[in-house]
């Protein structure tokens, strides 16, 4: 995590430098980062919950989920996050928000149909895994590098500015070095923010079964959600797939190929192991204890 982190933040480095000097203008670079950044940092909750039509629920009507949820966060000693269910069969839940103290916890009533009591504590703990060590705000800002570059490209293609009768020699040169390096690092970015958001998973998983002390119903409850996702229709998968980074386990259906080095998560095989081992560590008797 570290190494890519490195990486991550060198790549931030030289994009903008580069941007500098293409552009002739380090203000304009500065307001434009600086401007992205805030929307991506301060509303991914709020964008991420009307995306996927979460809404924030009380106690009166949701009192199991709240009580697990206050249960795990008592253990855990951390804030308690916003509880929010989206009207969605597709069984999933994930967490949002930019840090512990505005977070955002929300499962699916898909998910809430189909998983037992132990099952579903054992998701839970995995989202709260996030929220307690900032995996959001990690993701999201390692992330934000990339969506500025995609901006740029898709911006630079469509963008008449660059088009047209009026475009000469060297608008044309500054125009094609902006879309390469823009491509470029959304390209490295892409494939280093998946690596990083498959370790993160993976120790989502390990904290939330050192929480509960039950891994066996955190692989129960992978093993059953990845499996009716499976059969959620294709077109229904497809809407989901843009925000597979905040979820669960990912709406793709099938297990991956090739393509695993592009996932936001490990392989339900590779998840499965770690908890396997994790259950014979604990001998599936350890009472739950604080997450680490």
């Amino acid at each position: 995590m570290t190494v890519t982190m490195f990486l991550l933040g060198l790549l931030y480095v030289a994009f903008v430098v580069a941007l500098i000097v293409l552009l002739k203008s380090w203000l304009l670079v500065v307001v434009l980062v600086g401007a992205m950044f805030v929307a991506q940092f301060w509303f991914s909750d709020r964008i991420a919950m009307f995306a996927m039509r979460g809404r924030v629920v009380e106690r009166e009507e949701y009192p199991e989920l709240h009580a697990v949820v206050d249960r795990l966060c008592a253990i855990a000693d951390m804030p308690k996050p916003v509880v929010a269910v989206s009207e969605m069969d597709m069984p999933n839940a994930f967490a949002t928000g930019r840090n512990p103290d505005h977070a955002v916890v929300c499962v699916t009533t898909g998910l809430l149909r189909r998983l037992e009591p132990a099952e579903l504590e054992g998701v839970l703990a995995h989202e709260l895994s996030h929220v307690a060590h900032k995996d959001v705000a990690v993701i999201t800002i390692a992330s934000f590098l990339g969506v500025i570059a995609g901006l740029i490209v898709r911006f630079a293609f469509y963008s008449q500015v660059f088009g047209g009768g009026r475009r000469d020699q060297n608008t044309a040169v500054v125009f094609a070095a902006v879309m390469g390096v823009s491509a470029a690092v959304y390209a490295i970015s892409f494939l280093l923010i998946r690596a990083l958001s498959r370790y993160r998973e993976l120790a989502a998983d390990r904290a939330a079964a050192h929480l509960t002390g039950r891994p066996s119903a955190l692989a129960s409850a992978l093993t059953k959600v990845s499996g009716d996702i499976a059969r959620i229709p294709t077109k229904d998968l497809r809407t989901a797939q843009a925000f597979n980074a905040f979820y669960f386990t990912p709406a793709t259906g099938k297990e991956p190929g090739i393509e695993q080095y592009f996932s936001t998560h490990p392989t339900l095989e590779q998840r499965l192991d770690q908890l396997g081992r994790i259950s014979a560590e604990l001998g599936e008797a350890a009472a739950p204890g604080k997450a680490d």
